[in-house]
Parts: structure tokens; sequence; C-alpha cells
């Protein structure tokens, strides 16, 4: 399996995406640069975070126009596995690759702290190796995290089980106190309509080894790399 992390002008988790995955998970993986127009023979692309274009006009405004994203776009149309870190969630956005928007804190600070999420959905490639109702911690970055989508996009996207992690308690409750950004209905991570592309605020890669306190994060792409293996050894 191959995957590849798209370094954005202003990306400043990719090489930490990289390292993850090339060094502890120790899959192959290399770089795709804003510029390339073909993503080639690749399994699952990282969308890391960062500022790209230095979240000009609005956070993901312009990278959705680079000549990369309408070959990420082919390759998610076609069932590739995509998945959208933080400043990545927003180009998904963007794209229009996830419905929905994301938009500036509750409170309008940058805000950079562990948080705990609630596992709400385990029948994806991105969380098969979590339980359902499990409560992790993972950190967040942002100052555009609060997740809106209209009334409607909601309740389809809630009727689709397509939320995969909301924000949480230690014990798993939900409600303001422990939503810190005002995201609606407490959400950290959704996938799109064919389930293959993930776009979540947390930084999985940021708690991936026992030195940053939590591998909560890590489950995350060894999800991933099994869903990708199984998909190998189910094909021949």
């Amino acid at each position: 399996m191959k995957f590849a992390v798209v370094v954005f002008p202003g990306s400043n988790c990719d090489h930490d995406c990289y390292h993850v995955l090339s060094e502890v998970l120790g899959v192959d993986t290399v770089y795709l640069w804003h510029k390339e127009q073909d993503v080639g023979e690749i399994d699952c692309i990282i969308l890391p975070g960062g500022f790209s274009y230095g979240d000009y006009l609005r956070a993901g405004a312009i990278a959705r126009f680079s000549p990369v994203m309408q070959a990420v776009r082919d390759f998610a149309c076609k069932g590739g596995l995509v998945v959208g870190i933080c400043n990545g969630f927003q180009i998904l956005t963007e794209s229009g690759l996830l419905p929905g928007v994301l938009l500036p804190n509750r409170g309008g600070r940058f805000i950079c702290q562990d948080v705990y999420l609630r596992v709400e959905n385990t029948d994806t490639p991105f969380t098969s190796l979590f339980s359902p109702g499990e409560v992790v911690k993972i950190p967040i970055a942002h100052q555009q995290g609060n997740y809106y989508a209209s009334s409607g996009a909601m309740e389809k996207i809630n009727n689709e089980n397509r939320v995969l992690f909301r924000y949480c308690g230690p014990e798993g409750e939900t409600g303001v106190r422990t939503n810190p950004n005002g995201s609606m209905d407490d959400v950290a991570g959704i996938i799109s309509e064919k389930r293959n592309v993930l776009g979540l605020m947390p930084h999985p890669e940021r708690a991936s080894e026992g030195m940053l306190g939590s591998v909560d994060g890590k489950r995350v792409f060894q999800s991933v790399a099994k869903w990708l293996e199984e998909q190998k050894h189910g094909n021949k």
C-alpha cells in the first residue's frame, strides 16, 4: 500500500503525517506537491493541517483551486481514500468533497489543547480499530473549527451515521461545556456519502506516539492500513 501527503504552501503538519506513516506505521509514503496534476499509484491521500496559502480569504478557500485538488477529487470519485486533517478538513468542505463549512470558533480565538472525542461509528475504513462509543484523547489546534451545515444536510449526515467523532467529556458526555469551538451537533469528524473521504479537526498524527501523551490517533491511520490490506487480499 502507498500513502501520499499533499504539501500546500503553508502546510505545517505534512512532515508530522509523513513521519507517523513512514516511521511509526512503516508504510510506503510520499509527498505530493500542490502543483501536481496526477496522484499516481496511491491508495490513500492525506491533506494535512496548516495554513494553506496563508488562509487568505478563508481557510481552504484558495487551496481548493490548486492543480492537485482536481486530481484528489477524481481519486475520491473513484473510491480512493482521502483524509483531511484540520486545514485539510477545511479544504475538503471548500472543495465540495464534504458538506458544510468550518466557521470561526465560538469566541473567535485560536484553540490548542487536548480534547476528548466519542467514536460514533466504527464501520468505516477510518475507525475499524476503535470500539463504538469509545472515548479517546486527541489534540486540536485551530481557529476555524466550528462545523456548520444546513439543518437538512445535518439531518442527512446523522441519519446516514456519517459523524465519526464528536467532542465530549471524559465520560462521553456532550454539551456546551465539552464542545471547544461551538461545532454543530458536537461534530469533530465526518465522512462522505461514499464513506471514503474523512474530514476531522483534531490531529491524530499528534497522538500517535507515547511520548506525546496519547496514541489514540494512531488507530485512525492503522484502521486505514488494515482496510487497504483487507481490500488487497479480498481482491485476489
